[in-house]
């Protein structure tokens, strides 16, 4: 089974979202890198760039698959995990500390519409 850390939350997508004060730190779950297998290439926006909450902001190829990444809240991207360029593997490695941005929140009320870890559990079978 996928590891899925309480605290977080998770969008549907498969996304999950630690909260920082305004900032949301953005990355994807186990349960989705391990069903994309070897992660190859990462597509990474630029910080400044502005997202609206269920945007695509990147992508996750695989050696099975291509996979966007959607961002779960608004606002502006204030940090790359640019690390990833060069070593997309971490997120196979370990998804909740290979982060992917971090954004500045336009509303925070988004966060409500995200799942808890055991409502996400429920999707990540």
């Amino acid at each position: 089974m996928s590891k899925i850390i309480e605290g977080l939350l998770y969008s549907e997508s498969h996304e999950w979202v630690k909260v920082d004060g305004n900032i949301a730190i953005i990355g994807v779950s186990d349960f989705a890198q391990a069903e994309m297998g070897d992660i190859v290439y990462i597509d990474l926006p630029s910080e400044g760039d502005e997202f609206n909450a269920g945007d695509d902001f990147g992508a996750l190829e695989s050696v099975k698959a291509s996979s966007e990444l959607y961002s779960p809240v608004g606002g502006t991207v204030v940090a790359v995990n640019n690390e990833l360029e060069d070593s997309p593997e971490k997120v196979n490695e370990d998804p909740y500390t290979a982060w992917i941005i971090k954004v500045e929140m336009d509303d925070k009320k988004e966060l409500d519409s995200l799942l808890n870890a055991a409502a996400y559990a429920e999707i990540a079978k």
